[in-house]
């Protein structure tokens, strides 16, 4: 079954074809959330796959979601997995002592870009106002940023131009930057 019928079906609220979406984006989504973490930073010791399923049940119990076509699906993947990463990071900032002591499994090499739990939600909070004020602009920063995929890629994906897309991502980091400013002021 071709991916915009299986996305059709999920839609429509047909669980066969949720499950059967879900094991066909399995890999692009795993892919998706090792890149979440490495954004979070190294200290967070939420798992690659638990944050997928984490995802994944979150995405299949909202009966209001739509995903017309897979940069939607991708990029509300990814805002679901950030909002998770950054709703982890602040639960471990407010754990009381002791709260750190916790066996967990460790996936992969989570090195990357440090970021704490202030930070993250600072940069969930100005995409949120992005997505209200220019949501093709956040759709963008979703697909490029949180999702990895080149400028070719997303163009393709929203049937614009490459060209487009690039001042598209200019224009949301210049807003971003602005209102993560404004945040820490």
């Amino acid at each position: 079954m071709e991916l915009s019928s299986l996305l059709a079906a999920a839609e429509s609220g047909d669980p066969a074809a949720s499950d059967t979406l879900f094991a066909a984006l399995y890999a692009e989504l795993h892919r998706l959330a090792r890149r979440q973490l490495r954004r979070g930073g190294a200290d967070l010791t939420l798992g690659t796959t638990s944050l997928l399923h984490e995802a994944f049940m979150d995405m299949a119990g909202r009966e209001q979601a739509r995903f017309a076509d897979r940069a939607r699906f991708m990029a509300y993947a990814a805002k679901v997995m950030r909002t998770l990463i950054i709703d982890y990071a602040r639960g471990r900032k407010a754990q009381k002592r002791g709260g750190q002591f916790e066996l967990v499994a460790m996936e992969g090499d989570l090195a990357g870009t440090a970021a704490d739990g202030d930070e993250l939600a600072r940069i969930g909070t100005g995409l949120d106002a992005l997505a209200t004020a220019e949501p093709l602009l956040a759709q963008v920063v979703d697909l490029k940023f949180f999702c990895g995929f080149s400028f070719a890629e997303i163009a393709a994906m929203l049937g614009l131009g490459e060209r487009t897309v690039q001042r598209h991502w200019e224009r949301a980091r210049i807003y971003l930057h602005g209102a993560i400013r404004d945040a820490d002021q």
